[in-house]
């Protein structure tokens, strides 16, 4: 799999230092799905071309439990995915170009930020023919100002009654800027195969709106595009389409109608109370969520549930991401204060803007504070709440910083409970497109067993003065358990306890 990334002019010398990779030597990458190698085989003063190549191992490939449980099917040996650039090219660029994905650049910020002349090719793209012969490739890069040429070939040009090649030589050109055009492409080369190689789980969403940032929501394609970048998983789908287009139903009649949380009820969260909102103590409890329920919704109901049964007012969402908890927090007012914590401002931009804090009234918005700050560092500011939340936070933690992490949280902020939720690991046998050993998301330092994620946090209770009970999250297979775990800590101690090993700042 080869893609080749040009551009000419002013803007040749520049494209190395966007890409943050030397032209003067070529460098390879050991990925999941094989060896990428970056090398430049054009770099003068008008020219500058980068090529990544993706070598993979067929034979792992059909070895790997990922694409399916029948060794002895032929398809799993005898197919495309050495050669096409598929869904693996796609990883690939995430992961070796992830820099220049972001769109910064410390010695070239300006060319970082602008459009620049760029021209794209790559090898052995697969692209179905509607009924017009229009391939899917021109339909889905040209609503993005891209000019596309599909070079499309016989199958076998001995044997003309088989008909063209499904896969076409493609190529893009257009004045772009190159982290937009490398996120269109990690988008839609999986859009192209309809595959991905990977388990698709509720991360997927964040990312694919992430990437898409900007330009998918107005995309002629825009259903096909979310559908087969999810895998075609209906729940996530919805999902990713209401955050597209700003239409997100708990929002619309709670949040923007003043904070009343009755527009939740597809969600599991229900106002019952008077006026609509939802008492201390009157949360649904998870078991009462339908169990086609996604699981990143169930997730946010056992963590609401959680924080009804400590009557939790005053809540820090540590870690919070672009808002996937707080905006039932938000929309639930029996929450006073409600606080979300983020080492990215970016991420917490999109917060801001998915609950519509432009739209509510002073009153409301003075309900909310977004911070910037880390979970391994203290931090006076959400010191004393009732309630810290860390939703899928501590597995993206290097497991040397968690003892900063217990200091910072249970030490220093020190609330009077403690939600903390984790993926089992014990559980991931029963995703059959995850590789054995391998997590659910790239940027996961590790996955606890239960009998881990006990251990460890029965050790912080004791040390810092905390009861803690541990609850399933999703349905709690017999044998390898519930797909999320969640610890509850409640304080029963006014001072620590211990102190723990690690640093604080």
């Amino acid at each position: 799999m080869l893609v080749t990334i040009t551009t000419r002019g002013e803007a040749a010398p520049d494209l190395s230092h966007l890409l943050h990779k030397h032209p003067g030597r070529a460098q390879s990458f050991d990925l999941s799905v094989g060896t990428a190698h970056v090398f430049y085989p054009a770099d003068t003063a008008t020219t500058c071309t980068a090529a990544l190549l993706l070598g993979v191992d067929a034979i792992a490939l059909a070895r790997s439990r990922r694409y399916g449980a029948d060794a002895q099917a032929l398809s799993r040996y005898v197919n495309d995915r050495p050669y096409a650039s598929t869904s693996m090219l796609a990883l690939a660029i995430g992961q070796v170009f992830r820099s220049a994905m972001g769109g910064r650049s410390a010695s070239r910020p300006e060319r970082a930020a602008a459009p620049m002349d760029l021209e794209l090719a790559l090898t052995s793209v697969p692209s179905e023919v509607d009924e017009h012969g229009t391939g899917l490739a021109t339909r889905l890069f040209t609503p993005l100002g891209w000019t596309v040429e599909e070079a499309r070939r016989p199958l076998d040009e001995t044997r003309p009654e088989w008909g063209d090649a499904a896969t076409v030589g493609l190529r893009l050109r257009g004045q772009v800027r190159l982290a937009d055009a490398l996120r269109q492409l990690t988008v839609l080369l999986p859009v192209l195969d309809d595959a991905k190689h990977y388990w698709v789980g509720d991360d997927e969403v964040g990312m694919l709106l992430r990437r898409g940032e900007g330009w998918l929501a107005a995309h002629p394609l825009r259903e096909l595009i979310t559908t087969r970048s999810l895998a075609h998983q209906r729940g996530l789908v919805d999902d990713a389409t209401t955050r597209l287009l700003g239409v997100d139903a708990d929002l619309d009649a709670g949040v923007a109608d003043g904070g009343r949380a009755d527009a939740g009820a597809e969600d599991g969260v229900r106002g019952d109370g008077p006026g609509g909102t939802k008492p201390v103590g009157t949360a649904p409890h998870v078991d009462d969520v339908p169990a086609e329920t996604p699981l990143y919704r169930r997730r946010a109901e056992a963590v609401l549930t959680a924080l009804a049964d400590v009557r939790a007012r005053t809540v820090a969402d540590v870690g919070c991401g672009e808002g996937a908890l707080l905006r039932y927090l938000f929309a639930d007012r029996s929450f006073t204060t409600v606080i979300g914590t983020d080492v990215a401002p970016r991420e917490l931009a999109r917060a801001e803007r998915r609950l519509r804090l432009d739209d509510v009234s002073d009153e409301q918005r003075a309900r909310v504070r977004l911070l910037q700050s880390s979970v391994t560092y203290s931090d006076d500011r959400i010191a004393g709440l009732d309630a810290v939340v860390l939703m899928e936070v501590v597995e993206h933690v290097d497991p040397e910083r968690l003892p900063a992490l217990e200091a910072s949280v249970f030490q220093a902020a020190r609330p009077g409970a403690v939600v903390v939720t984790t993926p089992n690991a014990e559980h991931n046998v029963r995703y059959e497109h995850l590789a054995a050993g391998q997590f659910r998301h790239p940027d996961h330092r590790f996955e606890w067993t239960r009998a881990e994620f006990r251990a460890w946090g029965q050790a912080v209770g004791d040390r810092h003065g905390y009861t803690v009970e541990f609850r399933p999250v999703g349905d709690d297979d017999p044998e390898v358990g519930p797909p999320t775990q969640l610890a509850l800590f409640r304080r029963t101690t006014t001072t620590s306890t211990s102190t723990a090993t690690g640093g604080t700042a």
